[in-house]
């Protein structure tokens, strides 16, 4: 099988997550898609965040539709801190045989040489399914040079350009402005009866 596994905190889950998702799935020819929740990401500080309960719902809600699509729970039901090093080699103990996807943003790429256990990161992944805006450009040697190996397993994914963001949406409903069309109907269902995101972050 090929499994691809797109972490994050999902806070929350919006339209733009969803269409990567599902351009990673056709693109990289994926067999089943785990999105994995991660309760509080190193890298985030102390920012505050919805209750871990709350983001399960939304992201559930929000992957309902698609069953290639599905929530993982395996940062979730381990301490943290929680490294991707870490969730891919655990993902690779349930499925052995497969390989295995990390889908992630173009920043992430990035800033990959800078991530916790990198190397071993990079040599835990079968394929980096990278989705990249127009008009960014990497420098793949130059990453090569870093962390050896990568430049074999990079793969842009092609993916409508959308400016939707979590945090944008956060700031949206804080200040009362229109957010519905940025996230599934299921989604901003479960936001409206939970009353989240009311206070600015």
């Amino acid at each position: 099988m090929r499994i691809g596994i797109f972490g994050g905190t999902f806070d929350p889950p919006h339209l733009g997550h969803l269409i990567l998702a599902a351009e990673a799935s056709h693109q990289l020819a994926l067999d089943r898609l785990l999105f994995v929740l991660t309760p509080q990401p190193p890298h985030k500080g102390d920012r505050l965040i919805a209750p871990l309960e709350a983001r399960l719902e939304m992201l559930q809600a929000a992957i309902a539709a698609n069953p290639a699509f599905e929530l993982s729970h395996i940062e979730i039901e381990r301490p943290g801190p929680h490294y991707s090093a870490d969730t891919v080699h655990l993902v690779r103990a349930v499925y052995p045989d497969s390989t295995l996807a990390f889908v992630m943003g173009a920043d992430s790429l990035r800033d990959l040489p800078d991530w916790r256990r990198a190397d071993d990161f990079v040599a835990a992944c079968d394929i980096l399914g990278v989705m990249r805006r127009p008009y960014q450009r990497f420098d793949l040697k130059a990453l090569e040079e870093k962390l050896p190996g990568i430049g074999g397993k990079v793969q842009f994914i092609r993916a409508p350009l959308l400016e939707i963001s979590s945090r944008q949406i956060r700031r949206r409903i804080a200040e009362g402005r229109p957010y519905l069309y940025y996230l599934p109907a299921a989604v901003a269902a479960v936001i409206a009866r939970r009353g989240l995101y009311r206070q600015p972050d």
